[in-house]
Order: C-alpha cells, then structure tokens, then sequence
C-alpha cells in the first residue's frame, strides 16, 4: 500500500456518498488518481466492516484510482462520544473495530470533525459570478437559535470529551495506520450554535489539538474556506506554513469564501478572500503531500445535485494551480 503521505502534491476528487462506476469515470476523466468519499453510504448501523471496506476500494483500484480517505463517520456512529452521553462506550468500542477496518482496507485516511450538530448555513441561494448559486451563512440570523439537543453544551465539556476519546482512539488509528483528519467547524464562530459549543475554530484551537495528540497518524483536513472564514482570509497562510511544516496535512479542501465568519459567502475557487496561488506556494514550499480536491462548489445553471460541472471546473483550475506552480524555478 502506498502510504498516504508519499506521493506528489496533486488534484483530487470528492464530496460524494456513493462510488457509482458513472462517479468513478468521472473522476478519471477529470485528470484525478486519487479521491475521498463523504459520508460514505455503507452498511452498518453502527459502524464499518472490512469486507465492506474492502469491496470498495478494490472498487476504486478496478477504475485505476486510489481511494484516499473516507471523510466522516454517520455522525450516529460518535454522537454519544462528542457529547459525553451514556452510550460513549459501545460508541468507542465501534469506532475502534471501524478504524482497525478501514487500516486492514488498505485505505490511509479517516477525516472526521467535532460538530455534534454539523454544519450551519442560512442560504443556499446566494448568487455569486454569472448567477451560479452558492451557500451563505449570517450569525445574526442563528444566533438566538433553539438548542439543537436537549441542553446547552459547553466548550469545556466539548473538549473533556474529545480529550477521552482521543486517548483511547489515537493508539489504535496508530496502530492500524490510518491517519485522522481533523476538519474546522463550520462556521467556525467559536461561539455556541444551537446550545452547542464549537472548539475547533482558530488557529489556537488546532495548536491545541495537534498539540495535545501529537502522532504522524494525527493531522488537519485543511479546509481552506473555513480557514479562510476565521478571519476574513487573514492568517491562513501562516497557518499551512505552521502545520503543513510540521507534516500535519493529510489533505485540503480547496475552496473559498467571500467575507468572515460572521457573513460570507462560498465563492469560486478564484473569486474569494485569498489569492489561491499563493496558498499553493506554501503547501508546495512546506512539503505537502496530499491531495486538493473542490470541496462546496456553486452550482451552475443546468448542473446535477452534485455540481458535477462545479467540481469539474474546480479540478481543472486546481490542475492549471498546481501546474504553474510547479514550472516556477
């Protein structure tokens, strides 16, 4: 197996639930060899199997492709865990025979996040270049919400509870060779949504959790549009300097927003707060190794549910990004 931090900086693809032979074509046809599965739809109730595991990246090997992380558990596979409940312990006990699953797969990375109530939008008609939709968030129109879960939780208790389950989940990921991915909150606030704190939202955060579980099997999904959210694009490329100097990257979601975290916008990949060629520099100029794939992209007129036309004109600018970075003495 070729491990997960071995290969060139490069394109890839990802953001769909279900390896279809028309998804995988269309990854291939795209110029990509690798890609990622959010949410994958799997059997299990309550966690992943190998022979499950198995079945699909052979899959992914029959269309010449690697499939190089599964991003996101059901979130009912560690809701308990994330909120301290009764029912954390059959919860880690699942986790740990799904992430020893995903290692005897063959498949190197596990990306995961710290939001017991996911991610928060207020639209998802934003219109930005030539009328494509996109997605918005304003805090002033969430931040009287209802509690999403029967009581209010704290960043303490948040984080107490990523500290238990990490202790117990990071020797085995070591273990099994799977590296763990951390995503931002998104938004990232750093502030209670719906009674639910969010710890995963500037850079002292992460220090913090990289910091504390500090393992070549422990690292960033990088999304760069939360990033880039925290402070209005400000600090995100002394934050990939930081981390990917420290090998901390395992991928990046490549895309951007315009405005901070308290009203923005999801934009083109060229169109929002940071030049994306400099953001490449300092990936290329620290190492990195993985891959960039379109994360939320505007839907164009006449496209899938999926943004297949979105994606596909992301990929191609990454790929030029990349190229021209690349060429440079």
């Amino acid at each position: 197996m070729t491990h997960w931090n071995s290969l060139p900086m490069r394109p890839g693809l990802g953001q769909f639930n279900q390896a279809t032979d028309e998804q995988l074509t269309f990854v291939k046809q795209c110029g990509c060899e690798d890609f990622l599965m959010n949410s994958a739809r799997l059997p299990g109730e309550e966690r992943w199997e190998f022979r499950d595991l198995v079945l699909l990246r052979n899959k992914a090997e029959s269309h010449g492709l690697r499939l190089f992380a599964l991003e996101n558990v059901p979130l009912g596979f560690y809701d308990q865990i994330m909120l301290g409940l009764p029912g954390r312990d059959k919860q880690l006990d699942n986790m740990v025979a799904t992430v020893r699953n995903i290692g005897k797969a063959g498949i190197p990375v596990l990306g995961y996040h710290w939001m017991p109530n996911s991610v928060w939008r207020t639209s998802r008609d934003a219109r930005v270049r030539g009328g494509a939709r996109a997605t918005a968030f304003k805090w002033d129109e969430v931040k009287d919400a209802p509690n999403s879960h029967d009581r209010e939780y704290t960043a303490d208790e948040l984080w107490a509870n990523y500290q238990w389950y990490f202790e117990r989940i990071l020797p085995v990921a070591e273990e099994a060779q799977v590296c763990l991915a951390l995503h931002p909150d998104d938004p990232p606030v750093g502030r209670p949504l719906g009674g639910v704190a969010r710890i995963c939202s500037s850079f002292e955060d992460f220090k913090r959790n990289m910091d504390t579980f500090d393992s070549p099997y422990h690292g960033l999904d990088f999304c760069h549009g939360c990033w880039s959210e925290m402070r209005g694009g400000a600090g995100v490329l002394e934050a990939i300097d930081h981390f990917a100097g420290q090998g901390k990257i395992a991928y990046v979601h490549f895309r951007d927003v315009r405005g901070s975290v308290d009203d923005f916008v999801e934009v083109w990949a060229n169109d929002g707060n940071d030049d994306m060629f400099e953001v490449v520099r300092h990936l290329k100029a620290n190492d990195f190794h993985g891959i960039l794939i379109p994360d939320h992209v505007p839907h164009m007129d006449g496209d899938t549910p999926w943004a297949h036309q979105g994606r596909a004109w992301t990929v191609g600018y990454i790929t030029a990004v990349l190229e021209a970075v690349n060429h440079e003495a």
